[in-house]
């Protein structure tokens, strides 16, 4: 049998690709720690000689490896070995063995079909398979890495695309392109394994690329590296009636040839905008130029230059920083916390807990980002096709940064590696790639007794980040998880990166775009996230509360009433959700949701010790109907709160609310949180998990080019009588004694911190 290989580093990305070493050596300090780069290696060494010793999988001849990571132990023996108690008042339950497990999914290269592999653990060094599953034809594995390079290998390669890239004064050795999930294209089997190629012209080294988009579309069989199919987009014209597209339907044509292709689509060939809009600092004092009017040609060169009066910001630590770590585990002002990293979710936290004045307090079990679509919103062929799941068709871990120190963490900074498998079975390794450090976060809390004589307390809040950052092609994702001294947590979205573009002719009209430069049209897009949130509220067994505020209603709603004479009265209306069920929200309740124990009651409050949870800032309705290829694909973007059960199987618990194999898939998976829901299953004090939808719908604008600034949402998770009081009023108030006037001779005085 043989194995694609390869053991260059990810440009950009990865630090190594590892050799498969001789001696494997694997352990674990936590049994959540991920699989190790030895560990990835000795998993896939297993599964090749596996193959090769059965005879039913003799007609595998050549295997690519696409995902290798640890199968999470079952929750309860997790927090048996940390010694978290199941419940409030009680002890933990006795440890019991933990066996070590790994996933594993490869591809048969020659008769294309996929294969899902559990292995075990049981001595030091050696794993053995337990089972080994061919996956139903059509089902495909996550993209790799490795496939998106190669089709743009196919594409530079192909003759018919170097002929139509000529055609519009590009040459070969100028031709790029993204790969791209297919997303939805029923002119194609399920079985090949195919991308979309989004394709651009590179005209010097660095020149910044999405500058200038192609005018056409490739499918590519990276399987058997070939085009498939070459697509030309029809465009619009303006006309006294508004824009009218050059083809009568939006719909997909037949399969042709190029010539056939593009007289389909009814218009001319489009040259790719040669202007240059670069965001390196030295090509960008290369082209500087002032622009003129639209249509007009930039009439005088000026220079480039950058910003010269900011003055350095440093943040200093001289005592070193307040958290500390031992391994993947890590403590800071009483919380608790294990991190890890995996291909298809990248940064992962489990087993948070709180130190409540010497009692450790289980929060949340497990909590990370578990899926995410960007669905597009031009209609016409073949744009609908773009509507990516990043971290379900990539991976978010395969697409994370190397980090550097510095630029995207500021401060004392801990790092933590992170790697995943390459086709051949050796570990593709990311040096930094989750950041761990604090920051200042302005006040924490404050109060000044105004009267004559009156004393004053203010104490600054400091945050704990933990971080990962990652490209998905043009885009970045910056993920940050903020802990806090009030024992609050906020996951922090960050989007940054370069517009998804399409080339357009001049003067034409962009009804689902924005011209963000001449010839560049910017379609309107979403972006959607699927947070998945374990609780572990003093205990496995919770259920969520869904509070809505609400007016006070009388008999005659009206203000002058005997029980609101003033009209000002509100109260709050709550509901205990008692089967799996998907929640809307609602903005004229200002509705949200409450993660409890009712196991554990509040000493003055009365009510269930709990965690709220606030996606207020991240609430957005899916735009693309409700039948359409984006929704039937992600029904989780239908409902921002879903509840369901935690159901652990062999291959561990519920995960990716769109299916655990996306790519090429076209329906509601059976496995997801839309089919979830409909089993009806008891949620009401039991182990639940919980699915927050949060995302921005992105008109783009002329400021978001060439790079757009940090656009960011964010969610809110607080405790709500969980502690006896503000769990923070034990931090110290402190005055910085680096602080100084900004300007000399400015008076110093004024009132006291405490």
């Amino acid at each position: 049998m043989s194995t694609t290989t390869t053991t260059t580093a990810v440009p950009a990305t990865a630090t190594t690709a590892q050799k498969l070493p001789h001696v494997l050596p694997t352990a674990f300090k936590h049994p959540l720690d991920p699989l190790t780069p030895d560990e990835i290696a000795a998993v896939t060494l297993t599964v090749r000689h596996y193959i090769t010793s059965k005879p039913e999988l003799a007609s595998i001849k050549a295997v690519k490896f696409i995902t290798t990571y640890l199968l999470p132990p079952p929750k309860k023996a997790v927090l048996a070995y940390l010694g978290i108690p199941l419940a409030p008042g009680e002890k933990p339950e006795l440890p019991i063995k933990i066996i070590r497990k790994a996933e594993v999914d490869f591809l048969d290269v020659v008769n294309g079909f996929s294969y899902n592999v559990i292995l075990s653990l049981h001595t030091t060094d050696k794993w053995s398979v337990d089972t080994c599953e061919k996956l139903p034809e059509g089902v495909q594995p996550q993209i790799s890495v490795e496939e998106l390079f190669e089709c743009e290998e196919v594409i530079k390669a192909d003759k018919k695309v170097q002929e139509l890239a000529a055609a519009v004064g590009v040459l070969p050795e100028q031709i790029f392109c993204d790969g791209w999930s297919i997303g939805y294209d029923e002119r194609f089997p399920q079985k090949k394994r195919i991308q979309q190629a989004l394709i651009f012209a590179r005209f010097s080294e660095h020149d910044n690329l999405y500058a200038h988009p192609l005018d056409f579309v490739a499918i590519v069989d990276t399987g058997h590296k070939e085009v498939l199919q070459i697509d030309f987009p029809p465009h619009y014209k303006a006309t006294t009636n508004g824009p009218v597209l050059s083809v009568p339907k939006t719909q997909m044509p037949p399969l042709s040839d190029p010539e056939e292709s593009l007289k389909m689509s009814n218009r001319d060939r489009i040259p790719p905008p040669r202007k240059a809009f670069d965001f390196l600092p030295d090509l960008m004092a290369e082209t500087a130029e002032v622009l003129g009017p639209a249509g007009e040609k930039p009439k005088e060169k000026k220079p480039f230059k950058l910003r010269d009066d900011i003055k350095p910001l440093h943040i200093v630590q001289p005592e070193g920083v307040s958290f500390k770590m031992d391994g993947n585990e890590l403590e800071w002002q009483n919380w608790k916390m294990h991190i890890a990293f995996n291909h298809r979710e990248g940064l992962v936290l489990s087993t948070i807990t709180y130190n409540d004045h010497g009692e450790l307090r289980p929060i949340i079990y497990r909590l990370s980002l578990v899926e995410m679509v960007v669905p597009y919103g031009a209609p016409e062929y073949p744009h609908p096709r773009k509507f990516a799941f990043d971290s379900g068709e990539y991976g978010m871990g395969t697409m994370a940064n190397e980090l550097s120190l510095g630029c995207d963490c500021v401060g004392q900074i801990h790092y933590l590696p992170g790697s995943y498998v390459s086709h051949s079975g050796a570990a593709v390794v990311i040096k930094n790639v989750i950041c761990i450090h604090e920051e200042d976060s302005g006040v924490l809390w404050k109060h000044t007794d105004y009267r004559p004589g009156g004393r004053s307390q203010t104490t600054r809040r400091r945050r704990l980040v933990v971080s990962m950052v990652c490209t998905l092609a043009n885009y970045e994702y910056i993920w940050n998880y903020h802990f806090y001294q009030d024992g609050s947590i906020e996951i922090d979205i960050r989007l940054s990166g370069i517009l998804q573009v399409y080339v357009q002719q001049p003067g034409e009209p962009s009804p689902f775009g924005t011209t963000v430069a001449p010839g560049v049209n910017a379609h309107y897009h979403q972006h959607v996230f699927s947070f998945r949130v374990d609780p572990m509220i003093d205990g496995i067994n919770n259920s969520v509360v869904e509070q809505d505020i609400v007016p006070l209603q009388g008999d005659k709603s009206a203000t002058g009433e005997d029980n609101n004479f003033a009209g000002n009265a509100f109260t709050i209306a709550e509901t205990i959700l008692e089967k799996e069920t998907a929640r809307a929200y609602d903005f004229a309740k200002e509705r949200r949701w409450r993660i409890t124990n009712s196991a554990r009651k509040h000493y003055a409050s009365g009510k269930d010790v709990g965690y709220s949870l606030s996606l207020k800032e991240g609430i957005t309705p899916m735009m693309a109907r409700a039948d359409g290829w984006a929704v039937r694909r992600a029904g989780f973007t239908r409902y921002p709160m879903w509840v369901v059960k935690d159901v652990e199987g062999p291959k561990g618990g519920r995960m990716w609310p769109a299916g655990k194999y996306v790519p090429q898939t076209r329906e509601q998976q059976e496995d997801s949180v839309e089919s979830w829901v409909e089993g009806g299953l008891d949620v009401k004090d039991e182990d639940i998990l919980v699915y927050m939808t949060v995302g921005t719908t992105h008109i783009p604008r002329p400021e978001d080019w060439p790079v757009m600034p940090v656009e960011h949402m964010s969610i809110a998770i607080k405790p709500t009588s969980f502690f006896d009081q503000n769990p923070s009023m034990d931090v110290p108030g402190t005055r910085d004694g680096r602080s100084v006037s900004a300007f000399s001779g400015e008076s110093v005085s004024g009132g006291s911190c405490h």
